[in-house]
């Protein structure tokens, strides 16, 4: 069981989503604020995390940048689900190089057990989850 650190603002999607993943086995702790999931990271580091990107305050680049910008949080497994189609190949290309996996809303729950089955690797559960 993998522990996941889950932001997203919209309280439905959210509690959706952690379902989800909590049926597919993990331990989900929920945050709707951008700023808290990021000091809650920063305090007690998931062995994943599941991030929305259009936020209010601060959006998920924004996190991801200041995410990254810690020391023993650069190779955290990242997630982006987001909603926004538009998303420009500058934007993807920064989520890609901030080591971010990008999917799309909706989502089903196989495609969102695949892709916290890719963000955390050969993760079996034993033990941290291995670190690149």
């Amino acid at each position: 069981m993998a522990r996941l650190l889950l932001i997203d603002d919209d309280p439905a999607v959210s509690l959706t989503l952690a379902r989800m993943l909590e049926f597919c086995g993990h331990k989900v702790t929920r945050i709707e604020s951008a700023e808290t999931g990021l000091n809650t990271a920063i305090a007690s580091p998931p062995d994943a995390l599941i991030l929305d990107m259009k936020m209010p305050e601060m959006g998920g680049l924004e996190f991801l940048r200041r995410l990254r910008a810690v020391a023993g949080l650069e190779a955290l497994p990242v997630g982006v689900i987001t909603g926004d189609y538009f998303l420009g190949e500058s934007v993807l290309q920064e989520l890609s190089t901030l080591g971010a996996t990008v999917r799309y809303k909706p989502i089903r729950i196989e495609d969102l057990d695949t892709l916290t089955s890719q963000i955390l690797g050969g993760w079996s559960g034993n033990g941290p989850v291995p670190r690149p």
